[in-house]
């Protein structure tokens, strides 16, 4: 019995903690034996409800809280022996491994010692009852034995017993494995004498730790950290020992040298990785990547940066004052394509270079592969908004040559992350291959593409082959038709058809499967889907190729 003094009442209570035969059990829900639903039993059911039956009363006053074993043992001595026998085999959760108290549901609120016979004769009926319905009950292991014994160590030759640290019985992994290491169970357990003797060095050279700062020290430290704040390092002499300050000392060498190597091998670049948020309009947004902003902003962790004109900024204070005499509510450049409050606005690089070199650097904190940052000139920029009553806020963009080659329609695209899993994506990859068809030429994206920009492409590409194929009505289909009519590449058009299991090689010829059960899924979706604003609307664009494309 384990005394508690009661602040509410003042009065002493005992609290009488039963560990069953059976082991620990989880205070919170038992443990289920083998053959058991974990259900609570019955009899356990019904001896909690006669004890709120009786605190419902209200005659007798509540003076103590005890567990189910406590009030047996507060009855008569003459029950003493049954008593005992329905204590051991008590299913009221004990307590668990970790020493925590019974839960709440565990506790009964009795009254004080000087209650009715009759009462605890019906208890005591209650758990001779109890005691022989769970007579058959397998008994239940403890904690620490109920590892699972089918795992193995992948040792060779190993039987999974002992610890590297000497601390635990069993190991499952070849890092605590002592046969691994060349070494036995038992080594483990007992320190070798070099180990020991190191041990008493460190011991002994941690004893010249001081207990704390004197008043002109810490004078010191203020005056460092107020004069420095966040450009040095804060002074760490007097702290702790003079051993733990050389450990501390070395390491910081030892990473040093390491970041020296890596940046050496060019797997780094300086300040990279330095900026980890940007605040842009009412988002606050985590970065991916790298970006090579200039050094003097690279090594911020956070940068300011103006959602209309794309201007990068040191702190909030420079950036408020921006926003009070900044002008732009929109992107440079005209707008060719306007619905709702969906907009798309033309920006050449070489009109507006500033402001096309500050969306590279943007978009290179959330893409992997692009490498185009200053040289602008050659490229058109497709910049999506949205407008509200306070301008109209980039979603997203993408890029294209003015005269390429190999027909790319799009250099790069991004959907800014606080505007992704909307639909605008598909938007902008929508809109351009509408400039594709305007200008009557098949389009691809350029190589490589992002995770999320393949993703993204080949959701859409099928998207439009099943559209294509629920709208067909002809017996003989071409994979050439499909293109001209869609804009989309044939080596496009193929592999996604391939993924979809709809090309087929038979006696020398390849054949198009019009598979009806993803029309269908496909059908399903749009219904579901419903009206959405989030298509492009071909008769919005307002827009005529550029000369010399």
């Amino acid at each position: 019995m384990i005394p508690e003094l009661d602040h509410n009442s003042g009065q002493t209570r005992y609290k009488h903690l039963v560990v069953p035969d059976a082991g620990f059990i989880n205070t919170e829900s038992t443990i289920p034996s083998n053959g058991s639903d974990g259900t609570e039993d019955s009899d356990s059911s019904a001896e909690r409800e006669q004890t709120n039956s009786s605190e419902s009363d209200g005659n007798i006053p509540k003076r103590q809280r005890l567990t189910r074993a406590s009030t047996r043992l507060s009855q008569s001595s003459q029950d003493t022996p049954d008593l005992k026998r329905a204590a051991d085999h008590d299913e009221s959760p004990p307590l668990t491994p970790t020493g925590n108290a019974p839960s709440s549901e565990s506790e009964l609120d009795i009254s004080s010692p000087n209650a009715s016979h009759d009462e605890s004769t019906a208890k005591d009926q209650a758990n001779r009852d109890s005691d022989k319905d769970l007579s058959h009950r397998p008994k239940r292991r403890r904690c620490h034995e109920t590892y699972n014994f089918n795992m193995k160590c992948p040792t060779p030759g190993c039987n999974s017993l002992g610890h590297l640290t000497g601390k635990h019985e069993r190991h499952f992994a070849v890092s605590g494995c002592p046969l691994y290491h060349n070494l036995s169970a038992d080594e483990c357990k007992t320190p070798t004498l070099k180990q020991s003797r190191y041990k008493e060095q460190v011991s002994e050279m941690r004893k010249g730790r001081n207990s704390g700062l004197q008043k002109e020290q810490k004078e010191k430290h203020m005056e460092h950290r107020q004069t420095h704040s966040n450009t040095r390092e804060p002074l760490l002499e007097n702290i702790t020992s003079e051993y733990d300050l050389e450990l501390f000392r070395k390491a910081q060498a030892r990473a040093s040298e390491d970041l020296e190597k890596l940046r050496i091998q060019g797997q780094i670049t300086e300040g990279s990785n330095m900026i980890k948020t940007i605040l842009f309009g009412r988002y606050e947004l985590d970065t991916w990547y790298h970006s090579p902003y200039p050094e003097e902003y690279a090594r911020l962790g956070r940068l300011y940066v103006c959602e209309f004109c794309l201007k990068y900024m040191k702190s909030q204070t420079i950036l408020r004052r921006h926003m009070a005499k900044c002008v732009w509510k929109h992107p440079p450049g005209d707008e060719v394509y306007r619905k709702g409050g969906i907009s798309v606005f033309e920006v050449d690089g070489k009109k507006n270079k500033i402001y096309c070199q500050n969306l590279c650097l943007l978009a290179k904190l959330f893409l992997d592969h692009k490498t185009l940052y200053y040289d602008v000139e050659p490229f058109l920029f497709y910049v999506m908004t949205e407008a509200d009553n306070t301008g109209c806020h980039l979603v997203g963009y993408f890029s294209k040559e003015k005269n390429s080659f190999l027909n790319y329609n799009v250099s790069c695209i991004l959907t800014m992350p606080q505007y992704m899993r909307q639909g605008f994506g598909k938007m902008l990859i929508d809109f351009s291959y509408l400039l594709s068809k305007v200008e009557e030429k098949v389009g691809s994206p350029e190589r490589p593409l992002s995770d999320l920009g393949l993703i993204s492409y080949r959701s859409y590409w099928k998207e439009v082959l099943l559209r294509y194929m629920c709208n067909f009505q002809g017996k003989e289909i071409s994979i050439k038709e499909i293109s001209q009519e869609t804009a989309v590449n044939p080596v496009d058009i193929v592999s996604t058809l391939q993924s979809l299991q709809m090309l087929k090689y038979w006696k020398g010829k390849h054949l198009v499967l019009k598979r009806q059960d993803l029309i269908d899924e496909w059908k399903a979706k749009e219904i579901k889907r419903g009206h959405s604003n989030k298509t492009i609307d071909p008769s919005s664009l307002k827009w005529t190729p550029p000369k010399g494309t």
